[in-house]
C-alpha cells in the first residue's frame, strides 16, 4: 500500500480528495493532511510518504518551493502538483524540480486522481528496479546479496567465506584486487525510533539504506547494508593494488554519504573504514576493525548498557515537582558529566537520554499539561546531533521549557490573566524573599489591585498561598530525606526556621519533625 499525504490550505480541497475515490481500493492509503509547507514537511521528516499531493497555491512557502525541498531532502518521494491557475510558468518549474505530473483543480475527477496517482506509481517501481535489478542474470539480486553482507556484519560463523563463494559465482565485484569494510552509525537512531511503529523504522531504514547506494554508485562494486540499531555496512572493491589510493577513494565516498545523510534525512551520522583486505573471507576482520574504531571512546570505558540510577530520577522528579530549575540544571550537568567520555551513539548514552525523555512524560502525563507536546523542542532535532555537548545542551533547554509549561499549567486554572501571572511568580520565586508589592511589580498593577483580585479568585490572601506553595515544597524535601529541617526551611524561602515551624504545623496540624518522622525520613 503506497502512502500519499495531501498538502493544500484549502479544507474543502482536503474533502474532496478524500472522498473522490476509494483510496484503498486502488493500492493507496492517506496518511495526512498538511495545510502549509511547514507543517508538511515535519510531517515528512516524522515518517515519509511515498507521495505528496501537493498545492501550488499556498500562502508562506508555497507549493513550486514546497516541492523543490522535497526534491532536495527527500528524493525518493514522488510529487503531484495541483493549481486552481493554468500558469505554464508553474507548471515548467514544477517539473523541472521532479515533480511527477501538474493537473489543474478544475480539470480533478476520480480517473484523472488514479491516472496520476499510477503514474507516481510506476516511477516509484521504475526507481526500485534500478536500484534493485539482478547482479547478474539467474545469480543473486540485490536484496540476496545485502543479507548475506549483513550476517558478514553480525558475526554469522562463515559468512565471509559464503560471501567469496557466491559472488564468484554471480560476477560481483568484477576485476577487484582487494577489499575493504566501512561501518556507519545513525547516531540518534534509538531516540529517534523509540516512538516510531516498526513501519516507520524500517521505512526509515530502507530510505538510508536507498540514499547510501545512490552516493556510492553501482552496487556490483560498492554495496551497502543494514545491520542493527542504525548501523549500517559499506563494502568496497578497489581494482587498484596502492592502499592508499584505495583508502583515499573510501574516504571521499565516506564523506560524501555522510553529507547525503545528513542533507537529505536530516541523519547525523558517523562512519569508520576499516583495513584493507586481500580477499572477501578476510572481510569480516576489516568491518571488526572499523567497528573498534567508531567505538572507541577515549577514556577506555566499555559501552555498557548504562541507565540513570534510582537516585537520579528520584532527586529529578523532586526537582521538576519543586519547579527548582536550579537543581534541574546542576543534576543534568552531573548526569552528562559522568559519560561525557562515550560517544553520543553509544547504548549508554542513547539509554539515558531515552530515560530522561520517558521521566519527562512521565511528569507531563501527571501535571496533565496538554500543550507540551507541541510546545516542547522537537524530538526530531536529536537526528542532527553528533556531540555530548549539543546532546547536553538540548536536553537542558528541553527540560528548561517543560519546567515553564509546568508552572504555566499549575498557576492557570479558572484565573484571570493577572491572578495566574502572579501564580507563576510564586511558583517560580518562592524560593527567594518575594512579596504582594513585587509581584504586583513584575505584572504591571496597583499592588491593592492585585491583592483584592488575587483574595477574590483564590481565597487566600497573597502570602497565604505562598506559605501553601513552600510547605507543600518543603513536604517533599522531609519526605526525600535529603535535607536536614533547618537546610529545608532555607531552601523553600523561610526567613528563619521557627517561622516555618509555625507554619508548617498551622497548614499540616503536626511538626516538620513529627511529619518527617511519619515518613520514615528521620
Amino acid at each position: 500500500m503506497l502512502q500519499v499525504l495531501l498538502v493544500d490550505d484549502e479544507p474543502l480541497a482536503h474533502h474532496h480528495l478524500w472522498t473522490l475515490l476509494d483510496w484503498e481500493k486502488h493500492g493507496f492509503q492517506l496518511c495526512g493532511e498538511a495545510y502549509n509547507a511547514d507543517a508538511a514537511l515535519e510531517m515528512i521528516e516524522r515518517s515519509p510518504p511515498h507521495i505528496a499531493i501537493i498545492d501550488v497555491d499556498m500562502p508562506g512557502t508555497n507549493g513550486v518551493e514546497l516541492n523543490r525541498t522535497i526534491r532536495d531532502r527527500y528524493p525518493a518521494i514522488k510529487t503531484l502538483m495541483l493549481s486552481s491557475y493554468d500558469d505554464y510558468d508553474y507548471v515548467r518549474e514544477c517539473l523541472n524540480s521532479g515533480a511527477v505530473d501538474y493537473l489543474l483543480k478544475h480539470r480533478l475527477d476520480d480517473a484523472a486522481l488514479i491516472s496520476l496517482l499510477n503514474k507516481a506509481a510506476r516511477e516509484l517501481q521504475r526507481d526500485h528496479a534500478v536500484q534493485e535489478r539482478p547482479l547478474a542474470r539467474g545469480a543473486m539480486d540485490a536484496l540476496s546479496l545485502r543479507d548475506m553482507i549483513a550476517d558478514l556484519a553480525r558475526g554469522r560463523p562463515e559468512s565471509a567465506r559464503e560471501l567469496e563463494a557466491r559472488a564468484a559465482e554471480s560476477g560481483l565485484y568484477p576485476r577487484a584486487v582487494g577489499y575493504a569494510a566501512a561501518v556507519v552509525q545513525i547516531i540518534p537512531f534509538l531516540l529517534l525510533t523509540e516512538s516510531y511503529s516498526d513501519v516507520q523504522t524500517n521505512r526509515m531504514v530502507q530510505q538510508a539504506v536507498e540514499l547510501i547506494q545512490q552516493s556510492l554508485g553501482d552496487i556490483r562494486e560498492r554495496t551497502a547494508a543494514y545491520v542493527e540499531d542504525g548501523r549500517l555496512i559499506v563494502v568496497f572493491s578497489f581494482k587498484e593494488r596502492s592502499e592508499h589510493a584505495a583508502a583515499s577513494e573510501a574516504g571521499r565516498l565516506m564523506s560524501k554519504l555522510q553529507h547525503s545523510l545528513e542533507l537529505f534525512l536530516n541523519l547525523k551520522c558517523i562512519y569508520a573504514i576499516g583495513h584493507a583486505c586481500g580477499s572477501l573471507s578476510q572481510l569480516d576482520a576489516s568491518y571488526l576493525s572499523a567497528v573498534r574504531q567508531l567505538d572507541r571512546t577515549g577514556a577506555g570505558l566499555p559501552d555498557e548498557r548504562a541507565s540513570l540510577s534510582i537516585e537520579e530520577q528520584k532527586q529529578l522528579l523532586l526537582a521538576l515537582d519543586r519547579l527548582d530549575g536550579e537543581a534541574i540544571q546542576r543534576l543534568l550537568a552531573a548526569i552528562f558529566a559522568a559519560h561525557r567520555d562515550r560517544p553520543v551513539h553509544s547504548h549508554a548514552m542513547q539509554t539515558i537520554v531515552g530515560e530522561l525523555l520517558k521521566l519527562s512524560d512521565k511528569v507531563i502525563a501527571k501535571d496533565k499539561t496538554q500543550a507540551a507536546p507541541e510546545e516542547l523542542p522537537s524530538r526530531t532535532e536529536l537526528g542532527k546531533i553528533g556531540e555530548i555537548g549539543q546532546l547536553e545542551q538540548w536536553m537542558q533547554s528541553y527540560y528548561a521549557e517543560l519546567l515553564i509549561l509546568l508552572k504555566r499549567q499549575r498557576g492557570s486554572g479558572s484565573y484571570s490573566r493577572h491572578v495566574s501571572q502572579a501564580i507563576e511568580f510564586i511558583l517560580e520565586r518562592y524560593r527567594e524573599g518575594i512579596t504582594l508589592e513585587s509581584a504586583a511589580k513584575r505584572i504591571g498593577l496597583n499592588p491593592s489591585y492585585l491583592s483584592r483580585i488575587f483574595k477574590e479568585e483564590t481565597h487566600s490572601t497573597f502570602s497565604e498561598y505562598l506559605n501553601r506553595v513552600r510547605i507543600e515544597a518543603g513536604r517533599k524535601l522531609l519526605e526525600s530525606g535529603q535535607y536536614s529541617i533547618k537546610q529545608i526551611s532555607d531552601q523553600v524561602g523561610f526567613g528563619t526556621y521557627n517561622y516555618f515551624f509555625k507554619v508548617f504545623k498551622e497548614t499540616t496540624g503536626m511538626t516538620p519533625h513529627a511529619y518527617a518522622n511519619r515518613s520514615g525520613r528521620h
